[in-house]
């Protein structure tokens, strides 16, 4: 008995030291090796620098790179599923993740305009959310400019395609995305009128910081 516990203290130890190895081999993300992946992969989609030109695309440029790191690898784990997106992020290393991420963190996002009518409801919904049905406002996680906060992996809304915001809402409200931590996105869309995610999905796109 006393040998095979000392047999699986040994493996442990041998399988912990290699996934600490593992880790201190990865490098910090390097927006040149980034920009070469991306521009191998992920130009066609999100476009130069980040900048998709097809409003159902989401715009990476100026994405706090946590935010970015956490849809790659969740997109490679199975938590988040996409027919164009989860066959190009299976095949990524962690490293190139990281490199990805701190590529398009780092470029110039485009901004948009918003449509000014549904706009002045949608600003009433970002800033103040709708107290009689519970939808509490965006700014709280997403901040007063949309800019997100990185370590939270609350992302950048500032600019951001209102066909892509809006899509993904009624994605979290039929919860055929499931990703956003404790169901928050869920539970926030699950409130909003078809309307209301029209409306501030478009005052997001005339966001700018």
């Amino acid at each position: 008995m006393k040998k095979t516990w000392l047999t699986m203290v040994s493996v442990a130890a041998v399988l912990a030291s290699g996934f600490a190895q593992a880790a201190d081999e990865l490098q910090p993300g390097d927006p040149a090796r980034g920009e070469t992946k991306a521009n191998t992969i992920c130009m066609a989609c999100h476009g130069p620098q980040g900048n998709s030109v097809v409003a159902l695309w989401p715009k990476l440029a100026g994405q706090h790179p946590e935010y970015i790191m956490k849809q790659l690898m969740d997109f490679k784990a199975g938590n988040r599923y996409n027919v164009q997106m989860t066959p190009m992020a299976m095949p990524l290393t962690e490293q190139e993740v990281l490199d990805v991420a701190a590529y398009f963190s780092t470029q110039n996002q485009s901004g948009g305009a918003a449509d000014p009518e549904l706009a002045k409801l949608g600003e009433s919904l970002y800033r103040a959310g709708n107290p009689a049905s519970g939808v509490p406002a965006c700014s709280a996680c997403h901040g007063p400019a949309g800019m997100g906060q990185g370590l939270s992996k609350f992302p950048r809304l500032s600019g951001q395609h209102a066909d892509y915001v809006k899509q993904t809402l009624e994605y979290f409200r039929k919860s055929e995305r499931a990703n956003d931590p404790n169901g928050m996105m869920r539970g926030v869309a699950a409130r909003m009128t078809d309307q209301e995610i029209a409306a501030v999905s478009q005052y997001i796109q005339g966001l700018s910081q």
